[in-house]
């Protein structure tokens, strides 16, 4: 899952500590995978226990289970909100509430533009060319809302991708060399540095 929505720092801050109630920030849930490679499969389930949590707090525990095999980066960074979160198979529940926090992202967007959320199945995890058959979903996030799109352009937005792509990758590389280290305690160091996490994520967490 990939994204970069442009705010302000002050947005970004804002919308970290900003509870995200239920999934009614998306207006049309169940279609999440219309137009795209599984079209045709309802996403009726799924969804009932998303929320009630901030982004800062979600996002923190997503850095904390990083050991287990979920990982990511999510930044400030020249103007925007970047993600590009890695999950090991389609759980719903980790895959549902990241798509609901970055929905609640349009609240606190600086350009009137819609903005889109790519979610996407590739084992290696790099981004699908644009044209590619292989979309499992796209979220078009406004500032009044969002809705997963059955159609769009990517071309742009895969471009506006490929930075925070090769960010995600220089992690994969540091955690590669730290997995060297396993033990049973094992909290691997590189997804709290400010490189791949924005500090203000971890702020106020034991983490």
């Amino acid at each position: 899952m990939a994204a970069r929505i442009p705010m302000s720092r002050e947005g970004f801050e804002a919308w970290l500590g900003t509870p995200v109630a239920d999934v009614g920030v998306i207006e049309n849930p169940a279609e999440m995978f219309d137009g795209w490679l599984w079209t045709g499969r309802r996403a009726d389930t799924g969804w009932e226990s998303v929320g009630g949590m901030t982004p800062r707090e979600f996002f923190a525990d997503r850095v904390e289970a990083s050991a287990g095999g979920d990982c990511g980066v999510l930044l400030y960074r020249d103007g925007a909100l970047e993600a590009y979160l890695f999950h090991l198979g389609y759980v719903r529940w980790s895959v549902h509430t990241a798509l609901l926090m970055l929905a609640a992202a349009g609240e606190f967007k600086s350009e009137p533009e819609e903005d889109t959320v790519l979610f996407w199945a590739e084992t290696g995890a790099n981004l699908w060319p644009a044209d590619a058959t292989g979309w499992l979903s796209v979220l078009s996030v406004r500032k009044d809302g969002a809705r997963f799109v059955a159609t769009r352009d990517l071309t742009d937005v895969v471009a506006g991708l490929r930075p925070v792509e090769s960010r995600f990758f220089e992690l994969i590389e540091r955690l590669a060399g730290e997995e060297e280290q396993d033990s049973d305690d094992f909290r691997p160091a590189a997804p709290r540095d400010p490189a791949f996490t924005d500090p203000s994520v971890l702020q106020g967490s034991a983490r």
